[in-house]
């Protein structure tokens, strides 16, 4: 591919186009896989993105399989919650059906992942991070590629990224569960009190919130289709709120990932005896 660049203007005379300096021929070529002039470690972020990720997509898949240790006392794995069909005391309808094959790996937890799995997957963040990380589209900015052509998300698997904002639906009534599961951690056996895991379960709740309370679909919900919201000061109020933590959309998503996690190996730790859950009042 190349273009023709012209380094004075340009006049019309007897129908013909003359330059008055000669012109420059540039020639662009596609660049391959990796092949850029960018200096610098611009493969670092996406490098640390694969890892991250990674590490709490193989950790969260065991976690799910294992079906045991995600209860503590009052504590609920939130891998596990809400707890619909299940052995402990936190299940909504006892155990697990009889109709259900008991070949199937089929545990508590792969009953709901699916649902905040899936508002994260189709997080608009979350789609720049991995699509660099994970299908190389690009690795970078400036960076080759390696495939000739774009589809977008027109197309499968990429087109069930459209379905965000039902997700989002459904995350907003899990964040209301996990603040349930947190108010739950203040009851013990003995009364009321707060241990180290009733905290680590509130911070899993509040960072939880700040990922899902700044999503950019909420803003559009809450914006609806007015441009002004001078005349609506409680939903200018929520929009401004929303926008605010939008802002620190990317810290949220990493900081709710790691703290997600680190709540089920809390407790599941506790649960094997390997941590002792201390208790504060």
């Amino acid at each position: 591919m190349a273009g023709n660049y012209f380094g004075s203007s340009i006049f019309c005379e007897g129908g013909a186009y003359h330059s008055k300096m000669a012109s420059n021929l540039v020639s662009i070529t596609r660049r391959g896989f990796g092949e850029t002039t960018r200096r610098g470690a611009w493969w670092l972020q996406s490098l640390v993105t694969f890892l991250g990720f990674s590490a709490f997509i193989v950790y969260s898949t065991w976690a799910a399989f294992q079906g045991n240790h995600y209860t503590f006392g009052p504590y609920l794995s939130p891998f596990y919650s809400p707890e619909i069909f299940g052995m402990s005391p936190h299940a909504w309808f006892g155990s697990m059906p009889s109709w259900i094959p008991s070949w199937l790996p089929l545990t508590p937890a792969f009953l709901i992942l699916w649902a905040p799995g899936g508002f994260r997957f189709t997080c608009y963040y979350y789609r720049g991070a991995y699509y660099k990380a994970f299908w190389a589209d690009p690795p970078a900015c400036a960076v080759g590629e390696p495939r000739s052509g774009y589809r977008g998300e027109n197309w499968f698997p990429l087109i069930l990224q459209n379905v965000h904002r039902y997700f989002l639906y459904i995350a907003l009534i899990f964040i209301v569960l996990l603040a349930h599961d947190a108010w739950k951690a203040m009851w013990f056996s003995d009364g009321w009190g707060i241990g180290v895991g009733t905290i680590v379960m509130t911070i899993n709740v509040i960072l939880l919130s700040g990922y899902t309370l700044g999503c950019h679909s909420l803003r559009h919900l809450i914006g609806g289709a007015r441009n002004v919201l001078s005349g609506r000061p409680v939903q200018k109020k929520a929009y401004d709120c929303v926008s605010g933590l939008n802002k620190r959309h990317m810290m949220f998503a990493w900081f709710s990932l790691f703290w997600v996690g680190f709540t089920d190996f809390y407790i599941r730790m506790c649960s094997m005896g390997i941590f002792t859950d201390y208790r504060i009042f």
